[in-house]
């Protein structure tokens, strides 16, 4: 499988820092408060529901038949079924399940057991109280009845205005931005910690300078853009430098991403853009950032919506109508930053609003150098010169993928044990970063010959071909999801690419194949990467690049894609798309057939390259020119 440089990810932000808001729901204070309440609850409902007055024994009916027998109870007080008595001598029953003695008692009298009863005290001349069953009083009936109910509502109310004063608004702080909170006070970062973007930062400065010195601007009637856009593939520094322009200026800075505004509530996100604009308001001047801008600033009517209007709909609708809102020279300015411009609505785009547009493209050579001397100022290196060397082998390559380099490297040289981080180290960790770990899989000598013949053919084709890219490595040790990997990286950073040096790459992908073929008879399941990236040149060449006679000088490109290639529904005729897949079939086969025949007339020098690779494993440059007796490319 032969290797191109990978898609650049983003330039990596440094860590952010979220204001210090209280949770009403942490702290001893809250604690504290909730164990009183169940205590004083507790301690209320004892009181109410504990009898008061002298302790009572609890015995049966019959043995309080018995005592008034035995003339030894004085008095007795009825309160339904319900007798309490006093008695002469103590009498035994029970209090709580325990055996105790007690002259007052208390007794029950069955539904069968009242008839004789009177009789009977009034032949022992008993004194009969009467009283008419106990109500609850009304401090009572309040406590049991709604006391619970009133306990929790006020625990509730109490919650959400705590959450609302910490969270700065709405139930829970819903409607409360997330923005993190940059402060001028803290040491930032500025223009110096970025590199290898200095057209960017040009354009930038504009921004700084205005929010230095805005009277400069004002004093002739100036004013400065209300927002700029920064525009560039992911890892590219978009972010760093938005956080840059806020340190050189010295002023607050809110950093907040486009899916914070959107939540399962409609509505939250406009009430959350409304809380952003005006905090920057209050901490004029100050800078907005809002990274990845496309998730909520997509079209308008590009898909069918349930119902007249969405969250995304309404969070996008209150952004347009904040940056009309306020004027420039209150010193607010927002960036943004995304790397799908094409999908953002045009109001977004119009003057008023985000005016100016700043592309971020990756770093050319002297730009990765300058950007490998920032990550490594705390990186001991044993040579300090080899950054250019390195910066020379990773063309492509943006800020994000510079750093995690330099990390890997590090990493690698500490477990290696070393004091420096050498050339070696960062070698070793741009294979490992580019191609991925190498994989200890038992392969048989029959399929380590093919895989060998295969680089061999990706390699081969490399050197042979005028204008292709130099092969930098050749090797059949498993990495990744490749069992084999050549690769190839140009010796300067390419911006325009010709038709011959397309042709190129596409009989270069193709060697792998070639080779299997002219060696075996046969083709594997190897080429399947190398199929894909050739399917995709070839269309590129004939329907956007105009690279086909029979097609002509057209692009057939609609909404940032290219027609058959990614699902873009581009208005064809089925007359001219068949001709594109005609046309992309004869330049496929053509460069096959011209990969068949350089490596039938050079079969000697893949069957040598093969043979070392077999005994090596893995070969780079000097000896793979050694190998097949093929001068080095000159620039």
């Amino acid at each position: 499988m032969s290797q191109q440089q990978p898609p650049p990810p983003e330039q990596g932000n440094q860590q952010s820092r979220r204001p210090n808001v209280p949770n009403p729901m942490r702290g001893a204070g809250f604690w504290l408060v909730l164990v009183v309440l169940f205590i004083a609850n507790y301690l209320i409902a004892q009181y109410f529901t504990t009898p008061h007055g002298p302790q009572r024994v609890t015995i049966a009916f019959s043995q309080f038949k018995s005592e008034v027998s035995s003339d030894n109870v004085t008095s007795i007080t009825a309160q339904g079924d319900q007798i309490d008595g006093h008695a002469k001598h103590a009498v035994s029953g029970l209090v709580n399940g325990q055996s105790a003695k007690s002259n007052d008692f208390t007794t029950t009298v069955p539904q069968f057991g009242g008839s004789g009863l009177q009789a009977l005290l009034d032949q022992h001349k008993v004194t009969v109280n009467a009283e008419e069953p106990s109500q609850p009083g009304l401090l009572e009936t309040l406590l049991f009845s709604f006391g619970p109910t009133i306990l929790l509502v006020l625990a509730f109310v109490w919650l959400i205005r705590r959450s609302s004063q910490a969270a700065g608004g709405g139930v829970f702080g819903l409607g409360r931005t997330q923005a993190r909170l940059y402060d001028a006070e803290r040491p930032g970062t500025t223009f110096n910690d970025v590199a290898g973007i200095d057209e960017a930062k040009e354009e930038l400065y504009e921004i700084v300078d205005f929010l230095k010195e805005p009277q400069r601007y004002q004093r002739l009637g100036g004013t400065i853009p209300k927002g700029v856009l920064l525009v560039g593939l992911p890892g590219t520094g978009k972010t760093l430098l938005a956080r840059a322009v806020a340190g050189e200026a010295k002023v607050p800075f809110f950093s907040v991403a486009a899916s914070e505004f959107v939540e399962m509530i409609v509505g939250v996100g406009a009430s959350r853009v409304r809380d952003l604009f005006s905090k920057a308001r209050q901490t004029a001047p100050a800078i907005i950032f809002i990274d990845e801008l496309d998730a909520i600033g997509r079209a308008r009517g590009g898909a069918i919506r349930v119902g007249g209007h969405d969250e995304q709909e309404q969070t996008l609708n209150q952004i347009l109508t904040e940056m009309d809102g306020f004027d420039s020279r209150e010193g607010v300015i927002v960036l943004a930053a995304t790397n799908r411009a094409d999908v953002l609505d045009p109001a977004l785009l119009r003057p008023g609003r985000f005016d100016r547009r700043v592309m971020v493209q990756p770093p050319d050579r002297a730009g990765r150098e300058k950007i490998l001397k920032i990550h490594t100022r705390e990186v001991p290196l044993a040579n300090p010169d080899d950054l250019g060397a390195l910066a020379s082998q990773t063309p492509g390559l943006v800020g994000a993928d510079l750093r995690n380099l330099v990390n890997e490297a590090a990493l690698l040289a500490a477990r290696r044990e070393r004091q420096s981080v050498t050339l070696e180290d960062f070698q070793d960790a741009l294979e490992k970063v580019m191609l991925g770990r190498e994989r200890h899989i038992a392969l048989s000598q029959p399929e380590r010959e093919r895989i060998a013949y295969h680089e061999s053919g990706h390699a081969l084709l490399g050197l042979l071909q005028e204008g292709a890219d130099p092969v930098r490595k050749v090797s059949i040790v498993p990495r990744g999801e490749a069992l084999g990997v050549t690769v190839q990286a140009p010796e300067d950073d390419r911006f325009n690419y010709p038709e011959d040096y397309l042709r190129a790459r596409i009989v270069g992908a193709l060697g792998g194949r070639a080779a299997e073929q002219l060696v075996y008879g046969v083709v594997s399941t190897g080429a399947q990467n190398d199929l894909e990236n050739v399917t995709a040149i070839a269309r590129n060449m004939v329907a956007r690049w105009g690279m086909s006679p029979k097609v002509g000088p057209l692009s057939f490109k609609e909404d940032g894609g290219i027609m058959g290639f990614d699902g873009a529904a581009a208005r064809l005729s089925d007359a001219t798309s068949e001709l594109i897949d005609q046309e992309i079939r004869r330049i496929v086969e053509e460069c096959f057939d011209k990969a068949m025949k350089l490596l039938t007339e050079h079969r000697k020098q893949l069957d040598a390259l093969a043979e070392a690779l077999l005994k090596e494993e893995s070969l780079d440059e000097p000896e793979i020119l050694k190998v097949t007796g093929i001068e080095a490319k000159t620039a």
